[in-house]
């Protein structure tokens, strides 16, 4: 590109003595009288025009090459569909220098037959050109495209297809070295353009309740969300916003004072409590002398008075100690739990803000707060006086914001909380408390688990299923598959065990992620344990398959990180190449759920990857042994490379969507 501009920025220099020599002896006619100015200069002006349009196509260029120097240190050589969505841009700048927006679509191709990725940019641009007046056919765009692509290290070649599709076949070179790297550098993330702070809000049970199957999603999807950010590079601060203040606190306190004697010194276990919240909220709502005393109790919380304090935190405890349990079994860590408490101060001072920025309204004792876009008022203060979950998430967006310093704030909450974030948004905005140009929140909704009647998933008895015994009963069903196959026979007893929680606390995640998370799914342990098609226990067992080759061959994974220096990855059959192009894939997979946050792309993906994989060893044989002995005659070292890049890209994936994968299965 650099020699482009130098050839351009040469004739241009040459146009410019010609328009000065012009210019010079049209001055000379006018002086002898010979000619007059306006005679001569079409020819003069075309010059200038073509002049300006070179000057301007050698700007661009130079852009260009600016972005790609500065791009360098960022290196895009990993994320293929960013490289191939540079080189394009490039291009079109140079091909269509008046299109300064001239669209770059770049993506991989459906079929193997028509390359590698493709470009769809033809279609658009010939659409832009109609709007000036200049009609032109997308075949004939694209041939205009294909004839402006810089060299470069990455496209082999290009063909032109159908109406105007740009097929891109990538070069072997390229590629074969993005291969290696997973094996002597690990599985990288995408390069980032900026570290963010991100808060991000999951899981969020209520106090004194167990946590249950409408808790399982919030809390599956925020750990991988979490685990993602993590890996590309971001710092995250993961809260659990619990349910821990207000009249049902009341309520309880003072039943548990009146059937639980010791209640100042201990709390009944957590099924048990659960049971006294629910007779307390019987009481309030029927029994007046005990509705005063709940609403007395309430003050003397607030108030802080230390005895109650201490039966409130003992309350606080050991329902933590019991999520403790379920988020253990489930492995996420690091979970900050910060209840509504820790925000009773800062509702003080939402209340007082939003009072003096005049736009409180009364409505029937009520304090309210109407928000650009939407119809129904947010209520700030109730009328006796107490606080909303309106009140509590706008001191909770204001407190991640400018307390936290969050660049990026997320909320994992169910799809029916939509309306609710969208007023809460919308006021803080209204407010000024952020500036949604400087900081990213947004809600990631989900649906909700159906049971296989395709209802709300419940017990026989109607009752909320509660999630620890939805992890026992994965327990007990894992084993059972693994016993059926007969697994207990080969694996000891602390591999079996491993194997056990693997697929039962797998297949229970993977059910979740692999569903596009705005939809609702069909909880069905059957088609979670199935070891066919697009499940946990399929990918789980083509894993340990794929680990146990180069265990076959007696090489170590040492060994191959220390060939992968010295041995080229083979590229040369068809499957070999099909397999490498779905590796070097990952971080463009990557960058793709960081916009969207969409995680069944991940599990898409994988699934894709070990199918690939399976082409792939059912025709390139790795090793080779004696029909008759079974002694093992050679090891094809680079096709072992590629076995091991596969089990890395997987097990970075499986880390990802919080699966625990194990050697032997």
């Amino acid at each position: 590109m650099e020699k482009l501009v130098e050839t351009l920025t040469t004739r241009a220099s040459q146009q410019e003595a010609q328009i000065a020599s012009l210019k010079q002896e049209i001055q000379e006619l006018q002086n002898g009288g010979v000619a007059d100015w306006e005679s001569v200069p079409p020819e003069l002006q075309a010059l200038q025009t073509e002049n300006q349009k070179l000057k301007y196509r050698i700007m661009h260029l130079k852009r260009s090459i600016e972005e790609e120097e500065s791009s360098q240190g960022n290196d895009h050589a990993g994320n293929v569909c960013d490289k191939l969505m540079q080189i394009f841009r490039t291009t079109l700048r140079v091909a269509y220098p008046a299109l300064p927006n001239a669209p770059v679509t770049v993506q991989p191709s459906q079929q193997e037959k028509f390359g590698d990725y493709q470009c769809n940019s033809a279609m658009a641009i010939a659409q832009q050109l109609k709007a000036q007046g200049t009609s032109v056919s997308p075949r004939v765009v694209a041939q205009q495209i294909q004839a402006n692509i810089p060299s470069n290290d990455v496209i082999e070649k290009v063909d032109i297809a159908g109406p105007g599709f740009i097929n891109i076949h990538l070069k072997k070179a390229f590629v074969a070295p993005l291969i290696t790297s997973i094996l002597t550098e690990g599985v990288m993330p995408p390069p980032i353009k900026k570290r963010k702070r991100i808060v991000l809000d999951m899981s969020s049970p209520n106090i004194a309740k167990e946590m249950h199957v409408g808790h399982l999603r919030s809390t599956i999807i925020g750990e991988s969300i979490f685990r993602l950010m993590e890996f590309v590079g971001h710092d995250v601060l993961k809260v659990s916003h619990l349910g821990d203040w207000g009249t049902q606190f009341g309520m309880l306190i003072t039943h548990l004072a009146d059937q639980f004697p010791n209640y100042l010194n201990e709390s009944p276990p957590i099924h048990d409590l659960q049971k006294f919240y629910k007779k307390s909220k019987v009481r309030f709502d029927h029994d007046e002398e005990f509705k005063k005393r709940a609403y007395s109790m309430v003050v003397r919380l607030q108030s802080h008075e230390p005895d109650i304090i201490k039966a409130w935190e003992l309350i606080c405890d050991i329902s933590k100690r019991e999520f403790n349990k379920v988020y253990d079994r489930l492995d996420i860590k690091n979970l900050v739990p910060r209840g509504e408490s820790f925000y009773q101060e800062r509702m003080n001072s939402v209340v007082e803000m939003l009072e003096k920025a005049g736009v409180l309204e009364e409505d029937e004792g009520r304090k309210i707060m109407f928000t650009p876009g939407s119809s129904v008022p947010l209520t700030i203060v109730k009328s006796d006086g107490g606080y909303t979950y309106d009140t509590s998430d706008m001191a909770t967006l204001r407190q991640r914001v400018h307390e936290e310093k969050g660049d990026w704030l997320i909320y994992v909450v169910d799809m029916g909380q939509g309306t609710h974030f969208d007023a809460i948004f919308s006021g803080c905005r209204k407010l000024g408390w952020y500036d949604p140009d400087k900081t990213r929140i947004e809600h990631v909704g989900f649906g909700v688990v159906l049971g296989e009647d395709k209802k709300k998933f419940k017990t026989r008895s109607g009752d909320t299923v509660r999630l620890v015994d939805l992890l026992d009963e994965g327990m007990r069903r894992s084993l059972e598959t693994l016993k059926d196959k007969g697994r207990d026979k080969v694996l000891s007893a602390e591999e079996l065990k491993a194997a056990q929680e693997s697929v039962a606390y797998g297949c229970i995640k993977y059910a979740d992620l692999s569903h596009r998370r705005t939809n609702d799914y069909v909880f069905s342990f059957d088609k979670m344990l199935d070891d066919k098609g697009n499940t946990a226990v399929y990918l789980l067992y083509a894993y340990t398959r794929i680990r146990s080759i180069a265990r076959n061959a007696k090489v170590s994974s040492e060994a191959l990180r220390k060939a992968a220096e010295t041995t080229p990855v083979p590229l040369d059959h068809p499957k070999e190449w099909k397999l490498a192009k779905c590796l070097m894939r990952f971080p463009e997979i990557i960058s793709r759920i960081l916009d969207d946050l969409f995680l069944h792309t991940l599990c898409d993906y994988l699934y894709e990857l070990a199918n690939t994989f399976t082409e792939f060893y059912e025709v390139c044989y790795c090793i080779v042994k004696d029909k008759q002995t079974g002694e093992i005659q050679s090891v094809n070292t680079g096709r072992l490379l590629l076995c091991e890049a596969t089990a890395a890209v997987m097990a970075k994936g499986f880390d990802l969507l919080g699966l625990q994968p194990v050697e032997r299965m």
